[in-house]
């Protein structure tokens, strides 16, 4: 599980090329994965938030992608310069069949930025379609921060989760992108 958020940072907003970067890839892919994580929630958040990094993970991107659409995925990913790397996870055995890959992007400025997908093959996901991107259903995603994700604390999970608890479907809804009150 996520770490707590420290409060005094709430505000900070993820850098646009990180977006950037992170769009650029899911468009070419979206056709063939399923998106899980803090980009899936970025979708479901209403059009045009604000980008906060306490709102929901974009350090990486999380797809699940169908087992017959797997080798075309990973042409895809490796087409646009990723290289599979080895984690930790690796020599687990799961029925997901988890794999990362990596890519490095040279910025403007000089500094370079990695960008991270974390790769999940599983067949019987329940999803939405969201302006053309398949997302987890967000009662099913909201489970996966037992095993599959870590950032439990970010306000679009602790939302979602109040939400859905009120009989409330949280896609699109203005709570998923809202700096939580703090005493």
């Amino acid at each position: 599980m996520g770490a707590p958020h420290n409060i005094k940072r709430y505000g900070e907003v993820w850098p646009e090329f990180r977006i950037h970067h992170g769009l650029e890839i899911l468009n070419k892919l979206k056709d063939k994965v399923i998106i899980s994580g803090g980009w899936a929630w970025h979708f479901m958040s209403e059009k045009g938030h604000t980008e906060y990094k306490h709102a929901h993970d974009h350090k990486d991107i999380d797809i699940f992608v169908k087992k017959e659409n797997a080798a075309e995925a990973v042409m895809v990913i490796q087409h646009e310069g990723f290289h599979k790397v080895w984690t930790r996870y690796d020599h687990l055995q799961s029925e997901e069949n988890f794999r990362r890959y990596e890519k490095t992007v040279e910025l403007e400025n000089g500094k370079s930025h990695r960008i991270t997908i974390d790769f999940f093959e599983k067949n019987d996901l329940e999803t939405i379609v969201i302006d053309g991107f398949t997302v987890v259903k967000p009662d099913i995603l909201l489970t996966f921060y037992r095993n599959i994700h870590s950032s439990d604390k970010c306000w679009a999970v602790m939302a979602a989760k109040d939400l859905l608890e009120k009989g409330i479907d949280p896609v699109g809804h203005p709570k998923l992108n809202e700096i939580p009150k703090v005493d």
